[in-house]
């Protein structure tokens, strides 16, 4: 089945540096990445050059800062407590950290620790950079009303209720 709107992918993936060629991130250890396709469950530049691709399909894919985690913005700096710090982290300058926010989970990195609050660069960690994918399709099915209901995916990978 070729990926289209509302198909549940499975893929693996290796995300590089395109300009030191840094492996940055890797699935091949656990389960793949599972998303409900055409809903803005992963960058809609990624999403588009999966669209039409198969189980098995193994492709890489350059994009731009623009395309992927955004462009850096100087001064993006927050202080937070560190009681909304996710995971229970014992926090360190230059760690990447996830903090729970009204408008969901946010990443940042700690520049600066306190007693009790952080000051968090709230740039994507990977903001700025060229990225490579290599993606390797491992399934691909049809969602079910439920999946489509809600808007994600369920299952391994997937979001659990």
């Amino acid at each position: 089945m070729k990926i289209k709107h509302n198909a549940v992918v499975s893929f693996h993936y290796r995300l590089c540096d395109a300009t030191t060629q840094e492996e940055l991130e890797n699935s091949h250890a656990g389960n793949p990445s599972v998303y409900l396709h055409g809903r803005r469950a992963i960058t809609p530049a990624l999403e588009a050059v999966m669209t039409e691709k198969d189980t098995g399909d193994i492709f890489s894919v350059t994009l731009l800062p623009e395309e992927s985690f955004g462009i850096r913005e100087e001064g993006r700096h927050q202080r937070v407590p560190i009681k909304h710090l996710m995971g229970k982290v014992k926090p360190k300058v230059g760690m990447a950290v996830s903090i729970q926010t009204d408008g969901g989970v946010r990443q940042g990195v700690v520049i600066k620790i306190g007693k009790f609050n952080v000051d968090l660069d709230t740039n994507h960690p990977l903001a700025g950079k060229t990225v490579i994918f290599d993606i390797e399709i491992v399934d691909v099915r049809e969602a079910t009303q439920e999946e489509i209901d809600h808007g994600h995916a369920h299952g391994i990978g997937g979001h659990q209720h």
